[in-house]
């Protein structure tokens, strides 16, 4: 696995992983709170295995941000790891702030992947494919969350589910990458 870096954009320390060189590039923004790294083995299989570029941005570690300054937070880090084009994802909360990132930039986003939705208001940004993974036994982002925001996109969303609760990411690491290197890299 490779070492979580510190960028400290104006004070901020951001912990990020950059991972791989493939030329299909994803950024995945991790959820809050958990003290394990839920995204770190799919995302590690996506990197050795499918041959993807994917950078993961952590939170700051002071927790205190707002949802535009977490999204400025993201960009940093991507402007930093210098990457141009990039489907833009994240797990939960993190999915959230991909959500914000891409309604506002749609410009810097080849797609949307969400594992988990969070039910927030935030409407998917035009043009943009959008990626759902759901856990089938998902309690804090339920099925029906995914299932809504699918219905406001239906002609340019996919849902996959993979059992178990919101740690699927975690405790499904493969199926988790598998599914996302099957849509993202399908050419």
């Amino acid at each position: 696995m490779v070492d979580t870096q510190i960028f400290e954009p104006d004070g901020r320390a951001i912990p990020f992983v950059d991972e791989g060189d493939g030329p299909v590039k994803l950024v995945l923004i991790q959820e809050r709170g958990l003290a394990a790294d839920v995204l770190s083995v799919a995302a590690h299989y996506l990197a050795e295995e499918a041959g993807f570029h994917v950078l993961r941005v952590g939170h700051r570690a002071d927790g205190e941000a707002t949802l535009d300054e977490r999204v400025a937070d993201v960009l940093a880090v991507i402007d930093h790891v210098g990457i141009e084009d990039t489907w833009v994802g994240g797990h939960g909360f993190g999915g959230t702030i991909a959500r914000a990132l891409v309604a506002a930039h749609v410009e810097r986003a080849n797609g949307l992947l969400l594992l988990g939705v969070e039910d927030v208001d935030i409407a998917v940004a035009p043009a943009i494919p959008v990626l759902i993974v759901q856990g089938t036994e998902d309690i804090d982002t339920p099925a029906a969350n995914a299932e809504r925001l699918q219905a406001t996109v239906p002609d340019r969303s996919s849902i996959k589910t993979i059992p178990g609760d919101h740690l699927f990411p975690m405790h499904h690491p493969i199926e988790t990458g598998v599914i996302i290197e099957e849509y993202l890299d399908w050419d």
